[in-house]
């Protein structure tokens, strides 16, 4: 798929994109495998074999949520937009209030059995319209920190139980920072790169082993852990390797590095590795211009990789949940180009295993001019509670004060 930032008259977003990724590298935390897959930046945690597993789909460029769940009984939203407001007649599953851009059609079955749910006027505590800074607080999940440790990495910290898969990158060095922290990760061009060479020789394969244990495993330390990492991996591969074929019937959106990613995903948790969290970077929701296009080609895009993601599932379905972030939600009101500009509050999807789903969730606070903040929709849930939500439900061995410190829980209920 193209990436609109680049035409979109926003450098904030291409630039920051690209040197957040690239300083995020430097530290990961334990038991994660990252990889680039064109464009999409995917980030894996380790831990028990069969446990939960949450997939954080990140919306990068500040995707416009309004468009996604149409606010369609307020009579600001269409004045504000002559030119670029979803139809109502045009809406799916909509209720007396809100309703789904007709692009999401292909999740309109799991939207009618359950596992899928909006939740809106979500996001950062206080407004951030610069990519850079907005992206840098939703993944810290910390404000005033001076730490550089991201909330997934502080999740996955009592559920990677010192698994040796400490930490892997594929095809690049970098991951988001919700994933950075003080544990060190290990960088590999592509899943061929985690099988020992001469994998396909047992014997030559079982030499260089003893020979890696032999001289490695006198060490001290990091050295030590590093060449049990090493092996440990090598054996790994196999059965990674073993689930890269089969989708069962699934078909991702063509041209899609976001689609690559979540197939990979769905790999890897069939694999049986003990995946337990993912991170998916899929960017281009930075809609200056041509809002009405741009945002329905990026809306069939995702809602076709998910619901083929969750049919590559299969039978893993039922330990899987996925929750969509981006940075900031757009503008009530429309540009003279057709777009709408960086705003705050934004709606959120959760799909998957423990999901309430087929309603709605909000407490709305109106879009009329003296509901608004700044010309923005108001955030109204702290999205760090509707993340605690999540990992209450599916993850209950993960302390939220830990994770999400000072945060006062506010539960929509979107959880069983």
């Amino acid at each position: 798929m193209s990436h609109d930032h680049e035409a979109c008259g926003c450098p904030d977003y291409d630039v920051t994109r690209r040197s957040l990724l690239k300083t995020a590298g430097i530290l990961s935390a334990s038991g994660i495998v990252t990889s680039m897959v064109g464009d999409v930046l995917t980030s894996t945690a380790y831990g028990a074999t069969n446990g939960n597993v949450l997939v954080v789909l990140s919306l990068r460029g500040g995707a416009d949520g309004l468009s996604m769940v149409v606010p369609h009984a307020e009579a600001a939203y269409a004045a504000a937009r002559p030119g670029t407001k979803v139809a109502t007649s045009s809406l799916l599953h909509a209720d007396p209030t809100f309703g789904l851009h007709p692009k999401f059609a292909p999740l309109s079955p799991w939207w009618k059995d359950g596992s899928l749910a909006a939740l809106h006027a979500v996001g950062l505590p206080a407004p951030n319209r610069s990519h850079f800074e907005a992206m840098e607080v939703l993944e810290d999940a910390d404000p005033g920190s001076v730490e550089r440790v991201g909330w997934i990495n502080r999740m996955i910290s009592s559920l990677a139980g010192g698994d040796v898969l400490t930490g892997m990158n594929l095809g690049s060095t970098v991951m988001p920072t919700s994933l950075v922290g003080p544990t060190p990760a290990i960088a590999a061009e592509k899943l061929d790169d985690l099988r020992m060479p001469f994998s396909d020789d047992q014997r030559l394969k079982g030499a260089l082993a003893t020979m890696i244990g032999t001289t490695y495993g006198r060490q001290a330390g990091t050295v030590r852990t590093a060449a049990r990492s090493a092996l440990d991996l090598a054996d790994r591969a196999g059965r990674i390797e073993s689930a890269l074929d089969g989708t069962g019937g699934a078909t991702y959106a063509k041209y899609s590095d976001a689609g690559e990613a979540l197939k990979q995903a769905a790999r890897l948790i069939r694999a049986g590795v003990g995946v337990r969290a993912v991170a998916v970077d899929a960017g281009g929701w930075d809609h200056h211009i041509g809002l009405s296009w741009n945002v329905a080609a990026r809306i069939e895009e995702l809602a076709t990789n998910l619901a083929a993601f969750f049919t590559d599932l299969g039978s893993h379905a039922d330990r899987v949940t996925v929750v969509t972030l981006s940075e900031f939600g757009r503008r009530l009101q429309q540009n003279g180009s057709g777009g709408v500009d960086h705003g705050y509050g934004n709606c959120v999807l959760a799909m998957g295993a423990g999901v309430k789903g087929g309603r709605y969730y909000a407490r709305w606070p109106g879009l009329d001019e003296g509901d608004q903040v700044d010309g923005d929709l108001a955030v109204t849930t702290d999205y760090r509670s509707v993340l605690g939500e999540i990992l209450a439900s599916r993850f209950p061995e993960v302390d939220l004060g830990t994770v999400f410190r000072g945060v006062t829980q506010a539960p929509l209920g979107f959880m069983g």
